[in-house]
């Protein structure tokens, strides 16, 4: 395990027991966190690498709680994380030593459901699946579907802009939002968005989604619904090859097919995917492709079989379509529970999130191979195929000194070579303290000095998650220096114990 040491020094002049005695006075004592015991479960997300305890916990239950909360923070300059459910993947939630974790899980009210305009007025802590099973009985549902989406939280599919299996076709957390309430780091509640297709000034909307946590603390979110598709239907394709199967993604894309959802996994995620839920996948398939159609019926029966015939002369080697709505789920529940099937077969993994443009999957997948090998470290690959968003699972063991340090340097590499293809560092899961050195590589010094004066303009103290997400210009300075000179270790402000 590892403590993430933050490059900016934020500290209260008051100590703990004033800063718990302050939170006392805003919201009922027992939604006030101190002891050791009290902290344990917040101090990591799901990135479980980097631990730390905060000074205090608090969870409050109102609107007007946040914001005096905020505003005896700002007066005190006491730094803040917020925190969803804590499924993050990338540290974001990760507490800070000398701050308090302001914890969201009571604001798990659904506001309002509107069906005449399919728009749902939810608090933060609500669960994403929780809004589908609202509306269900309204022929609705909430696109965006991460597949933590029976634990994860809205306010934290904001803060990192989520997305899941079927935003290659209805987009990401972004795409699917109305409205946010805000309230900044002095306390201050303000709207952005618009009951409207758009709205004057700047596009706030956009920007507070995926700032993670850095501008303000998300109280209320309006979704946008959409109609439950009339037909539903999966294809899964085996390949012999993966660099083959990733050839195939590109060939269904560009015969202009647009699949609700188009994943893909590789061997060693077949066989730990099967042994644990069972989906029927071929154990002997090199990688599989999941490839959903949804609309009417008849456009569904179309676009089956446009796909079974590109997937054939794209090399596919076998190819099923799910019969029933039943077959169709259980080809979704092997992809949906990836994650926790390869932690069945390693100590530990290291989920890493990249995103390439689609023509370049063929050449990461054989880069990851290389890397794979130099690294001396096993590699399950996950790949929300159709948007190029990766997810290769490092499997390692913590206990092995060095190991962890290594599996570092090789996820550090992988998102490297996913920028030299042209892509990006990240494709949902943030940036947080994981990605932050690989900042570095993607921007250069503008660029981020430009990302810092946003920050600024929000909150000139930084208080808001300091350390994450925009590494200072010195931190990126020493990465750099470090990889001209040809360094490995890609985090050198991380103290190991």
């Amino acid at each position: 395990m590892a403590t993430f040491v933050s490059d900016i020094n934020v500290e209260s002049t008051l100590t703990r027991a004033e800063i718990a005695t302050g939170l006392k006075q805003i919201v009922d004592a027992r939604y006030v966190l101190t002891a050791q015991e009290e902290l344990a479960p917040y101090e990591c997300d799901g990135l479980s690498a980097y631990q730390e305890l905060p000074l205090a916990v608090v969870l409050p239950g109102t609107v007007d709680e946040v914001c005096t909360i905020m505003r005896f923070c700002s007066d005190h300059s006491i730094p803040v994380v917020a925190r969803g459910a804590g499924t993050g993947l990338s540290g974001g939630a990760l507490p800070y030593k000398n701050g308090i974790l302001l914890g969201m899980s009571r604001f798990n009210r659904i506001v309002s459901i509107d069906a005449d305009n399919r728009t749902a007025i939810v608090q933060p802590g609500v669960r994403n699946l929780a809004i589908s099973e609202a509306v269900q009985h309204l022929g609705m549902y909430y696109a965006p579907d991460p597949s933590s989406q029976i634990a994860c939280s809205i306010g934290g599919n904001v803060a990192e802009n989520a997305g899941g299996v079927h935003c290659l076709k209805y987009g990401l957390t972004v795409h699917n939002l109305i409205k946010l309430k805000v309230v900044t780091v002095q306390g201050e509640l303000f709207e952005v968005g618009s009951d409207a297709l758009d709205t004057p000034g700047y596009d706030l909307l956009a920007l507070m989604t995926g700032s993670e946590g850095l501008l303000g603390i998300v109280v209320e979110v309006t979704v946008r619904l959409l109609p439950k598709p009339t037909s539903a239907r999966a294809v899964l394709a085996s390949f012999d090859d993966v660099q083959t199967a990733g050839n195939a993604v590109a060939s269904i894309i560009s015969n202009g097919i647009l699949p609700a959802g188009l994943e893909m996994m590789d061997n060693p995620a077949i066989r730990a995917t099967e042994d644990f839920v069972h989906a029927g996948y071929p154990l002997d398939a090199a990688a599989i492709l999941i490839c959903e159609l949804d609309g009417i019926d008849e456009e569904v029966e179309d676009q089956i079989e446009q796909v079974r015939h590109v997937l054939t002369d794209a090399g596919a080697v076998d190819i099923r379509v799910s019969c029933d709505e039943a077959e169709r789920v259980r080809f979704w529940s092997g992809r949906k529970n990836a994650f926790p099937a390869v932690g069945r077969i390693s100590p530990d993994y290291y989920c890493i999130d990249g995103t390439i443009p689609r023509r370049q999957l063929a050449g990461i997948l054989e880069n990851i191979s290389r890397l794979s090998g130099e690294y001396g470290l096993a590699v399950a690959n996950v790949f929300h195929a159709g948007d190029g968003n990766l997810h290769p699972l490092i499997l390692y063991d913590a206990n092995k000194p060095g190991e962890f340090e290594r599996t570092e340097a090789l996820g550090g590499a992988i998102l490297e070579a996913c920028v030299e293809a042209g892509g990006t560092i990240t494709g949902e899961h943030g940036v947080g303290v994981e990605k932050i050195n690989q900042m570095c590589v993607q921007f250069n010094d503008k660029e981020l000095e430009q990302f810092h004066r946003i920050k600024h303009a929000f909150d000139p103290h930084l208080l808001l998650n300091p350390g994450k997400a925009i590494p200072t210009l010195a931190r990126c300075a020493e990465f750099n220096a470090m990889h001209v000179h040809g360094g490995t270790l890609p985090h050198p402000d991380i103290e190991r114990f």
